[in-house]
């Protein structure tokens, strides 16, 4: 007996199994943005009260997306390790496969309101995965020969700077420590790869038309980082204020290079641009929180839809903090009803307690004053 043969001569591969070949590791950056606006539209309706819904339906959809997408990809690993090596091999994807395990994170941070344990699952599989690609790439960058200047891009900040995003999920589950080892590498990699892109985009040749939308990508390591680090210490400090206005500052570089962006074709790296910009407008809602500033709302762009509450979880005009009795603590200190103090906004952490926004915990909803 025979079998029939998947192909005919000079017919080449079936047409499933050859677009199956060609599926990019760049895919999972959909998830990122997928995912980045779903945390954003949860945080929105928690923090400046939009009404409920539009974050769990977006939550269905990133882990639609993120099914769909790593189902491709483990196909053509198991079909088609030539080509997943090959992109291993390359320069500049080589960069895009951390998006898998930051798409995991993402999705830990993302569920943690309402599946805990889910939560905690993603994140113990996600994390080692970020430490060990981590690893892989720099390891391919110091000791591979053929890495020229032109192969460098903002892309390359996925890979180290994604360390920086582990500390948000990470202290949901009060690994303080595991926070910091991470938050401590990808800053530091951070001011390293800044400084050679820069060098890169200035002195050198421009980049690529299917690179410049990854210029949005120098705003996502100051912002996520602003995150992480208020939830490790509890506090803005002079240090997150710096963080902070540096994304801004990236935001507005971008801004005003607009002209460049709006002739371009579309191409899979504009999924660059959707990641940084929800993790601005998080780090922009969680500044307003702490500091309540109309400024800050502004950026996110919901000052429109403020609502004039001064009740129970209204926002003070005369000291920019929550009033009512779930935010008042001795000393001046807010507390939440569960832990008789809030665990992320203030300088006294709780890690076992913190579980990113204190919001979940106290079941407080926080009406902005458009006044």
């Amino acid at each position: 007996m025979s079998s029939t043969p998947l192909t005919t001569p000079g017919t080449g591969p079936a047409p499933a199994t050859g677009r199956l070949r060609h599926f990019p590791i760049g895919f999972f950056s959909v998830v990122m943005g997928l995912a980045g606006f779903t945390i954003a539209l949860e945080r929105a309706e928690q923090v400046l009260g939009l009404p409920a819904g539009g974050g769990a339906a977006m939550l269905a959809v990133t882990a639609a997306a993120f099914a769909i997408i790593a189902t491709l990809y483990l196909a053509k690993l198991m079909l088609h390790r030539g080509e997943v090596a090959r992109e291993l091999a390359h320069p500049v994807k080589l960069s895009f496969f951390p998006a898998y395990s930051i798409s995991l994170l993402l999705l830990s941070i993302a569920v943690h309101g309402t599946a805990p344990g889910a939560s905690e699952a993603l994140f113990a599989i996600g994390a080692p995965i970020q430490l060990a690609l981590t690893l892989f790439v720099l390891s391919r960058w110091i000791l591979r020969t053929g890495i020229e200047v032109q192969h460098s891009n903002p892309s390359w900040f996925i890979p180290v700077v994604g360390n920086i995003l582990v500390p948000v999920a990470a202290m949901n589950h009060g690994l303080l420590e595991v926070s910091w080892f991470f938050f401590s590498v990808g800053l530091v990699f951070w001011i390293v790869l800044l400084t050679l892109i820069m060098n890169r985009v200035i002195f050198h040749a421009p980049l690529p038309e299917k690179l410049v939308p990854t210029l949005f990508i120098l705003i996502a390591p100051p912002a996520v980082g602003f995150i992480a680090y208020v939830k490790m210490t509890g506090d803005i400090d002079g240090f997150a204020r710096i963080l902070y206005n540096t994304a801004l500052f990236f935001g507005l570089l971008v801004l005003a290079m607009h002209r460049r962006f709006l002739g371009l074709r579309f191409y899979l790296s504009w999924w660059a641009y959707s990641f940084p910009v929800a993790a601005l407008a998080i780090a922009s809602m969680l500044m307003f929180h702490r500091r309540g500033l109309a400024f800050h709302a502004a950026l996110w762009g919901a000052a429109r839809g403020a609502r004039r509450d001064r009740g129970p979880a209204g926002l003070s005009h005369r000291d920019g903090r929550p009033g009512g009795s779930a935010w008042r603590g001795g000393g001046g200190q807010r507390s939440s009803p569960a832990e008789g103090r809030c665990p992320v906004f203030t300088s006294r952490v709780q890690p076992a307690s913190l579980n990113g926004w204190c919001a979940l915990r106290c079941g407080l909803r926080i009406h902005v004053s458009a006044g």
